[in-house]
């Protein structure tokens, strides 16, 4: 069934599609915020505890860097196994529709 743009759009599935997408994309932004500002405000209020020694080397505020890059990287993992598991998916069953 060929159905238009507009009334694809004003379908419950679609409005439910928008939100769920929505959902994700504050929920990660939510969680990389907090990650980022933590170690900020833990630079900014803790540096004692970010100035002890792990190893000869290394402190604590190095590795609290460290696991805030993995930190983003494990967040774009999640994303894109989200976008290729469902999103995408149900993009391409709304695209059928329009042809």
């Amino acid at each position: 069934m060929v159905r238009s743009a507009h009334e694809i759009v004003n379908t419950e599935r679609f409005k439910k599609f928008v939100a769920r997408k929505w959902t994700v994309s504050f929920i990660l932004t939510f969680l990389l915020f907090v990650i980022y500002f933590g170690y900020i405000f833990t630079v900014a209020y803790g540096k004692d505890f970010l100035a002890q020694k792990v190893g000869v080397y290394t402190n604590v505020g190095i590795v609290f860097g460290i696991l805030v890059i993995v930190g983003a990287w494990v967040l774009t993992i999640i994303y894109i196994i989200w976008a290729n598991s469902s999103y995408d998916k149900e993009v391409e069953e709304l695209k059928k529709q329009l042809r």
